[in-house]
């Protein structure tokens, strides 16, 4: 289960901002600045609100006292903050020092955070960053700023092999879906993973061995290097969600004197996993509920290692993981945003894009599709003024998931098995018996090969982040999961 309500949330964003020109109103501290950089990053990011962080470091001769100030550009408003005093003005913000951070020598940082709304659909960085009245370029008057960038092969996908939803572009295939994959194979010492994405974090893994995590590496070609001059395969993992923003990816670059070769077969077992948090393996890699102060929630999630990503693994099949936190079929998590559930996502390749659809290949016809949808839904109390009773939910999640198989029928056929997944959340049984009875009027209708499977187990612990699923959890529900595909009737 997540909240897209909740104060810490499934999507991190890290970013750093050097920032050009600005118009300051305000009135300044007396001491300038002559230069200064701010690295800006949202830390949480939920539906209606985000957490930030802030750090401006000074770059010119040593003050006392300093004033940041920018502008929102989508009607962000600042509320709880701390080591700042920050007060808002139509889009424009300030934010002073407190007694204890207001001397920064040369090269000294302070830093700050707040909480802040948003309109749920568009976030930008800030870009006109101001210290004591100086505009934050990244140095001491003027910059000259140069990028390098490694040009990627004209077609990304004729060399890399990936199940997941991507969209190909001229020179990159982009993704928003947590666990989309890529695999290569290349000759040499050495191979350069292109990537432009400052929002994910990644494993780059070589022979079946992780060899570097990236976190929101940005546009950057990251090369492993130092490899016995031989055969070998690659594999680039996004461990996290980014729901609000697609990553890029621009293909695999073979270091001097080696070479891609032909891209891996794909596989003939194919599983589709479709659900909430719990699926996307949110939070997963903490060892304690509260993530706040272990890197937050993106840095602890990771695609990769969750239950679906472990079974399809385990049984050789290429996978998708279709997953978005804090949506539920009908009822999302505390009853937020009603005005969308996780069915307004489903068909898009681009959760961002509104009206985008996925435009399957061909290649795509899971074998077994594996639905866990909601927890959200049932594991908290109707609030007043929702349009929900207990008896009305109950009877529109039965309706609207008969109606979501409906849809899996037509698209994958009548002999792709589908396992309904459920378990009790916070005591709750509406969410295990309801689930329970979409599977047996299925049945009733001639549809056998619809499944319930119920997953509760007392051993898990829990222990993700907000209570989500450790990986430990996560390798107990893998484990329980493959039996129960063991007596399926699966013609793979």
């Amino acid at each position: 289960m997540l909240s897209i309500g909740k104060v810490r949330p499934a999507v991190v964003v890290a970013v750093t901002a050097l920032v050009t020109a600005a118009a300051i109103t305000t009135t300044v501290p007396a001491q300038a600045a002559a230069g200064c950089r701010v690295a800006y990053k949202v830390t949480n990011q939920w539906w209606g609100g985000f957490g930030a962080d802030v750090s401006v470091t000074n770059l010119g001769d040593p003050i006392t006292s300093w004033r940041l100030t920018w502008s929102f550009a989508a009607g962000q408003t600042i509320g709880q903050h701390w080591n700042t005093k920050a007060t808002q003005s139509g889009a424009q913000v300030t934010a002073d020092n407190v007694s204890w951070n207001g001397a920064l020598g040369t090269g000294a940082s302070a830093g700050f955070g707040f909480n802040s709304t948003w309109n749920n659909a568009s976030n930008p960085v800030p870009t006109d960053f101001a210290l004591n009245g100086t505009v934050c370029t990244g140095s001491v008057g003027p910059t000259t700023t140069t990028t390098t960038t490694s040009t990627p092969p004209p077609d990304v996908l004729a060399r890399a092999h990936t199940a997941g939803r991507v969209k190909a572009t001229t020179n990159a295939a982009q993704y928003t879906w947590p666990g989309v994959y890529f695999e290569g194979r290349f000759r040499g010492t050495g191979v350069g993973v292109v990537l432009n994405d400052a929002n994910n974090d990644y494993e780059v893994q070589i022979d079946g061995t992780t060899a570097a995590t990236l976190v929101t590496p940005g546009r950057t070609t990251h090369w492993v290097n130092n490899l016995t001059n031989a055969e070998h395969s690659v594999r680039l993992v996004k461990r996290t969600e980014s729901t609000w923003a697609a990553g890029e990816f621009g293909g695999f670059v073979a270091a001097t004197g080696g070479e891609i070769l032909a891209k891996p077969t794909a596989r003939t077992r194919q599983i589709e996993f479709i659900g909430d948090s719990n699926t996307v393996g949110y939070g997963n890699t903490s060892t304690t509920t509260d993530c706040s102060n272990n890197g937050g929630v993106a840095r602890n999630t990771n695609a990769s290692q969750n239950f679906g990503a472990l079974t399809a693994r385990s049984l050789n099949a290429d996978y998708q993981i279709n997953a978005q936190s804090g949506l539920g079929m009908v009822r999302n998590y505390n009853g937020g945003s009603p005005e969308l559930d996780y069915r307004t996502f489903y068909d898009r390749g681009l959760q961002h894009v509104a009206g985008d659809v996925w435009q399957n290949p061909g290649t795509w016809r899971p074998q077994l599709v594996v639905v866990a949808l909601g927890t959200n839904d049932f594991s908290t109390a109707i609030n007043p003024g929702e349009r929900w009773t207990p008896e009305s939910l109950v009877a529109a999640y039965k309706t609207a998931y008969q109606g979501f198989l409906d849809k899996l029928r037509t698209r994958y056929g009548s002999n792709t098995v589908i396992v309904v997944g459920a378990l009790n959340w916070s005591s709750t049984p509406a969410f295990a018996q309801a689930a329970e009875q979409v599977v047996k009027d299925r049945n009733s209708q001639g549809d056998s090969r619809v499944r319930y499977w119920y997953y509760e187990d007392p051993s898990f612990d829990r222990l993700g982040c907000d209570w989500h699923f450790s990986l430990r959890d996560h390798r107990i529900i893998s484990g329980l999961l493959n039996n129960y595909i063991a007596a399926l009737p699966l013609a793979w």
